[in-house]
């Protein structure tokens, strides 16, 4: 009987891959870089209205200074400094919200419990958790910290909705064979859970990304893209700054698309 509601649950997951491709994928992809152009025009409009070339400088300059930075190798210092505290942050993050999230949603009386603490979490201005984390650690932890408590939130929300989404029957069945277990965990609730879980991760990146880079600036974290923001600053290279940020831009495309894409083509297989 258990095995066969495990096979239920692969078979589902497996339609679910078996979806057809969207159809009108290359028009979304014309219409997003339409999107990208209108951004370019909003900064040249908007350095027009202003008459400061300095701070908005016009897309040319930031493209040549965006192609500058990409073949200087202190760069890739930069992105690999920021990328390792964006991953070991959604590394915490993950098994601290998928652990409460499911906490949450199998016990009420945990929810209500942990309420009052996800708020806090959610609502506390970043720049009082960064003060209050910068007096109780070390300057250098202050990214991971900072960023993984307020990402802890996202992401157990996310697992506590879906857990309560779950069918009732099918939790009914599995409990009439076994106990909750890992096994459990990771063949039953987080593939029916995966849709939550997927736009929470989807989410977690882009606001991980901010927050690491936020809190990189405001500790001076040496070797970082928030220390060269701040460099940058400091000597009025706004051009600079438009191209860390299209780097940004680029990396949260790429930290967010490239484990969808393995774990579909996993799945079709």
């Amino acid at each position: 009987m258990a095995a066969r509601f495990l096979q239920t649950i692969s078979t589902m997951e497996k339609n679910k891959a078996e979806i057809p491709a969207n159809p009108h994928k290359s028009k979304d992809t014309l219409i997003f870089c339409l999107g990208i152009i209108f951004i370019g025009c909003l900064l040249q409009l908007t350095g027009k209205a202003k008459g400061d070339a300095l701070v908005f400088p016009s897309v040319f300059e930031i493209l040549k200074a965006f192609f500058r930075l990409i073949r200087t190798a202190a760069t890739y210092k930069l992105i690999f400094t920021t990328i390792a505290h964006l991953f070991v942050a959604l590394a915490a993050s993950t098994v601290i919200g998928v652990a409460v999230g499911m906490l949450e949603g199998l016990c009420s009386e945990v929810r209500q419990f942990l309420k009052p603490l996800m708020i806090l979490f959610r609502s506390i201005p970043m720049i009082v958790l960064v003060v209050i984390v910068m007096v109780l650690t070390k300057y250098t932890r202050v990214p991971y910290i900072v960023t993984s408590l307020i990402l802890v939130p996202l992401i157990s929300e996310a697992t506590c909705e879906g857990c309560l989404r779950i069918d009732s029957e099918l939790i009914d069945v599995y409990k009439l064979n076994s106990n909750f277990s890992p096994r459990i965990l990771f063949t039953v609730y987080i593939p029916l859970m995966a849709g939550y879980l997927k736009q929470a991760y989807i989410n977690a990146v882009g606001m991980g990304m901010k927050l690491v880079i936020s809190t990189e600036y405001l500790v001076q974290t040496r070797n970082s893209l928030g220390k060269a923001i701040h460099t940058s600053g400091y000597f009025n290279e706004y051009e600079d700054i438009y191209a860390y940020a299209l780097i940004m831009i680029l990396l949260v495309i790429l930290v967010t698309e490239l484990p969808l894409a393995i774990v579909r083509k996993k799945i079709s297989r």
